[in-house]
Parts: C-alpha cells; sequence; structure tokens
C-alpha cells in the first residue's frame, strides 16, 4: 500500500456494494447493472442483494444461467439466511443436488404454483422462459453477460425491476446455428442481454467491482491489462499473502522446473517444440495430465488468508482447461485412474469455477491458423482466471509468430460497438507475461 494513497481492498470493495444496494433501495431506475472481474465476489453480492430486498418484505426471483450456478446459489443463500423460504424452479426431471437436499427451507417444483408462496424463487433462464404466468417485484439476473439478449426478452414480463450482475470481460453468449443475419440489429440475440439493456437504457446506473479475492498479486495486474484495459482492478491480497509450497522433492525434469517455477512465481509456461498438430494434440495433452499429476506428487501445500499454517493442494483443487471437448477426453483419458478428482473441462463450463492451481492448453497452441473462435479473448481469460494460487499453460512454440502472420482482421459492422480489448491484442499480452515464465521441455 502506498503510505495512506489507496485505501484497504475491503473498503473500496464495500463502498461500491454499498451504492449498489443503495441504488437497489432507491427505486430510481427499473435496473442496475454490476460488472466484475473473476473472483470479485458476484455471487456474493446476489446473496446479500437478495437476503436484504426478501428481510425489505420485496418478493424476488433470481435469473441463472446453468443448473450449477441454481445450486450454488441456493446452497449460499440459505446458509446466508437460513430463515429463508427458497424455491428452486426446475425441469420435471430434476433430481436435487446434495446441496438443495441439505436444506429443510428449500422447496423443488417446476411450477411456480407448487413452491408454496417462498421469498425467493430460483431457477435457470431457460427455465424461466416457460413461466407464462404472475410477476414480481424484482428480480436479479447472475451471471448477465453470458445470458442472450433474446433470453432477458423472454423473462422480462416476470419482473419490474432488476439487479444485473455479470463478467464483462469472459466468454460471450454463443450459439450452434448461422447468426449473420442479426449482426448490427440493436435486437440482435447473440448481443448480451446487459449488451441490449445500456443500448435501450444508457441512463441506467453501472457499478464496477474494484477488487478480485480470487486471483493472487502475481495474476491481478496481468488479467486486468489483458482482458479489462479500461476498467482494471486490483487483487484483494498482497504478494507476502499467500505462497506455494512443494512438500516432496522430484526427480528434477522438465515437469518439475514448470510445477517449481509456477510455485515460485504463479505463472509457467511449459513450452513443447514448434509443430503444426492436429487438434487434439496428444503430446499437448500428455503434458497436461502429467503436470497436474506432478502437482500432486510434490504435495503442493497452499498458504494463504484462509489458511495461514497452509492446506494440501488436493485432486478437486485443481483443473486442467482446454478449447475443445475432444481435448478435454485426451487429457482425461492420460490422467487415467491416478487424476481421479482432477477438473478437466472446456473453458465454457469452467467460467465462474474456482481452484487453487490450473492448468490450461493454449488455444493456439499447434495449430497454423488463427479463428475468431481461438481468439476470443473471452476463452482465454476464463482460462487463466480461475486459480487462487498458480496457473500453468501448456503451448507449443510459435504462438507469437502465429499472431503476426494472422493479425485481427474480423470484419467491422455498423452499428456494432467494437470490444476491447480484441483476442490478438489479449493474446501478446498474455505472451508477453509467459515470455519470462517459460521452462522449456
Amino acid at each position: 500500500m502506498r503510505s495512506g494513497l489507496e485505501v484497504p481492498p475491503a473498503v473500496e470493495a464495500e463502498r461500491v456494494i454499498t451504492a449498489v444496494l443503495a441504488d437497489l433501495r432507491s427505486g430510481d431506475h427499473r435496473g442496475v447493472v454490476v460488472d466484475s472481474p473473476p473472483g470479485a465476489g458476484k455471487s456474493t453480492l446476489v446473496v446479500r442483494a437478495a437476503v436484504e430486498l426478501a428481510a425489505a418484505g420485496e418478493p424476488l426471483i433470481i435469473v441463472a444461467q446453468t443448473n450449477e450456478q441454481v445450486d450454488d446459489l441456493i446452497d449460499r443463500l440459505a446458509r446466508k439466511a437460513p430463515e429463508l423460504r427458497i424455491g428452486r424452479l426446475s425441469a420435471a426431471d430434476y433430481r436435487p443436488s446434495e446441496r438443495v437436499r441439505g436444506h429443510e427451507t428449500v422447496r423443488v417444483a417446476a411450477k411456480v404454483a407448487d413452491l408454496g408462496g417462498p421469498a425467493v424463487i430460483i431457477g435457470t433462464a431457460a427455465k424461466w422462459a416457460t413461466v407464462a404466468e404472475g410477476s414480481w417485484p424484482w428480480a436479479i439476473v447472475d451471471e448477465a453477460y453470458q445470458m442472450r439478449s433474446d433470453a432477458l426478452l423472454r423473462v422480462a414480463g416476470r419482473f419490474e425491476r432488476a439487479l444485473f450482475v455479470g463478467d464483462p470481460g469472459q466468454l460471450d453468449p454463443f450459439s450452434t446455428v448461422e447468426t449473420g443475419r442479426w449482426t448490427g440489429l440493436t435486437w440482435d440475440p447473440m448481443q448480451s442481454a446487459v449488451a441490449v439493456l445500456l443500448r435501450h437504457n444508457p441512463e441506467l446506473p453501472v457499478h464496477r467491482l474494484p477488487v478480485s479475492w480470487r486471483l493472487p498479486a502475481s495474476a491481478a495486474p496481468v488479467v486486468a491489462a489483458a482482458f479489462y484495459p479500461f476498467t482494471g482492478f486490483r487483487a484483494g491480497t498482497g504478494p507476502a499473502d499467500r505462497a506455494l509450497h512443494l512438500a516432496e522433492p522430484g526427480p528434477g525434469d522438465a515437469l518439475d522446473r514448470t510445477v517449481e517455477l509456477a510455485a515460485a512465481t504463479g505463472w509457467a509456461l511449459h513450452e513443447l517444440p514448434a509443430r503444426q498438430t492436429l487438434r487434439t494434440d496428444g503430446e499437448a495433452a500428455s503434458a497436461c495430465a502429467a503436470l497436474a499429476l506432478r502437482m500432486l506428487r510434490r504435495g503442493a501445500v497452499a498458504v494463504s488468508e484462509h489458511a495461514p499454517a497452509g492446506a494440501p493442494v488436493t485432486a478437486d483443487r485443481i483443473a486442467v482447461g482446454a478449447a475443445h471437448r475432444d481435448q478435454v477426453a485426451a487429457i482425461r483419458a492420460h490422467l487415467g485412474g491416478a487424476g481421479a478428482g482432477i477438473t478437466v473441462d472446456t473453458a465454457n463450463r469452467l467460467q465462474g469455477r474456482e481452484y487453487d492451481v490450473t492448468i490450461v492448453l493454449h488455444p493456439l497452441s499447434g495449430r497454423r491458423d488463427a479463428t475468431a473462435f481461438h481468439l476470443e479473448s473471452g476463452r482465454l481469460c476464463v482460462l487463466t482466471s480461475r486459480h487462487r494460487h498458480a496457473c500453468v499453460v501448456v503451448a507449443r512454440a510459435g504462438i507469437g509468430e502465429l499472431l503476426d502472420a494472422h493479425p485481427s482482421t474480423e470484419i467491422v459492422h455498423l452499428d456494432v460497438p467494437v470490444r476491447f480489448p480484441d483476442g490478438w491484442e489479449a493474446n501478446q499480452t498474455i505472451l508477453d507475461l509467459l515470455a519470462g515464465t517459460t521452462a522449456t521441455t
């Protein structure tokens, strides 16, 4: 901290949250938007706002994007307010998860009428779109930047005012059908719910959470520069607050050098020889699995504000991320039984989750071209912002040259806001960081 010029992170974050809640209570606006960097406490804000609105006698609904998010919010809300009656709106064949079953105040039903009039009803956007009757004074939309605008249109009639909370730097909504016919239209369904909301209601207040409680001091400045260049944020912890120790000796090979570098600095690039490969690169998948297993074998211990004496980095605290499902399947196959408990998934499914250590297969590794999919800044943002202690990037050499050979040439459409930063620039920023943390094989 610079001699009193900066306020403590907790104080800075609380000021923003207080302003958000004041806007909610004032009733001056039909909507309030909150932008959040990775790990800034989006879910905590959603739960806090829900509890305050419910305590004031304001029935409300919460709209999430996936069943995983719904169950997580129910568990958090039930723990925060054990007396609060919560309804879980779900499909008829939904089987309550352990997080939902464990709370007596939660009722699950496929229809609103069967929930018994709870103070808070939580469901996915897809499920809320099937509700044709009833309205509520308030709605909270979680992960609002990952919600398509057409999905918001389908549920907008169910509430009068809303709080929209999300991360503008991560993955945009996607579709499996061709969407070019709508590009540039004000009601383009492939825009995020927040983008369309603000386009038609520019007077709505927008707040920005200023602190990431997940990312360590080694990662927050890098992720902020690469993916949030105009808003920025800082880490809630300092360089001395977290450490990653390796309790067991290793054989001293290339895997060890990468793991030790990541433990010491928070980042490591495990660079494989340059080569153009199939999308499912067996050598790269094997390296990802081997690094995860080596982290377990070396007995990594994470020291943090939550565990000052240190806590072992168990398999469930390690994740491996990739761009494609076939890459995920290959990595899982290489992990085998020894990697039981390690999460391996695509960026889309890792979004919103948190681990101590992540291993990332770079989306551009081994490619001969740089497509819009692989250059998307949100994908790389998700992959490089899941960790509390260290992130290891696995990639073949030559990504810098690939980027130089494929500069950003996306078509600029009229009436489409230009997104900054673009994927080309974000990749260059991350590569500049990793250049000083390379462990070649």
